[in-house]
């Protein structure tokens, strides 16, 4: 590395920069500047020591082998590696072959009304299929409902102004759970939820008749 040269105190004074009173400190910067310069530029080794590069092995007080390093070595070939080459295979054949997964839907069992006369097992899996949908629909109607709950709790007094979202909510499938499944008693089954079906919509039309005329 180069160093710089010192400044030129004649040129200096010549130039005027350097007043006659200011020469004895430039000269005493200069003789430190040559002194500076004259410095050993290595470091001493031996004061300032590095680091070892690598950690020392640690020597052997026996001459048997270690029985963990055994252990471990067992271990890596009769269980790590060939379960670790069996899900690399598998992976390597699943980049070659990609599946791609959905959602599977199941084909809906003929309604009741759709089912032949004497057709047994269609009633039979139709009355099935009933079930699972009066099921489906009594979970909802039980979220709706601890939602609603869950609402009032947090609200507090301000419940009927926050709230009202899900009171209207909880009032639409109320009311039509009751419509499908109201006055069924504990016997109901698919038979007799069509029946009660069939006879609202008649006293639906007889009603919009009326109004009519």
């Amino acid at each position: 590395m180069r160093r710089a040269a010192p400044p030129d105190l004649g040129a200096a004074a010549a130039e005027g920069c350097v007043g006659r009173r200011h020469l004895p400190r430039v000269r005493a910067a200069r003789a430190g500047w040559g002194a500076a310069a004259a410095m050993p530029e290595d470091r001493d080794w031996e004061v300032y020591k590095a680091p070892p590069t690598r950690t020392p092995v640690p020597e052997k007080s026996t001459s048997l082998p270690n029985p963990v390093h055994i252990f471990q070595a067992a271990f890596s070939y009769v269980f790590d590696r060939p379960v670790t080459f069996f899900r690399e295979w598998i992976e390597r054949q699943h980049a070659k072959n990609k599946f791609y997964y959905y959602h599977q839907k199941f084909r809906r069992v003929p309604d009741l009304s759709e089912c032949m006369e004497g057709d047994y097992l269609c009633f039979f899996e139709a009355e099935a299929q009933w079930r699972r949908d009066r099921m489906v629909d009594q979970e909802i109607v039980a979220i709706v409902r601890e939602r609603f709950a869950a609402c009032q709790q947090r609200e507090g007094p301000n419940q009927f102004q926050n709230c009202a979202k899900e009171m209207e909510q909880l009032v639409q499938v109320t009311k039509a759970y009751q419509d499908k499944y109201g006055d069924l008693g504990a016997h109901g089954n698919a038979r007799t939820c069509l029946m009660k079906q069939k006879h609202r919509m008649i006293e639906e039309r007889k009603a919009q008749e009326n109004a009519d005329q």
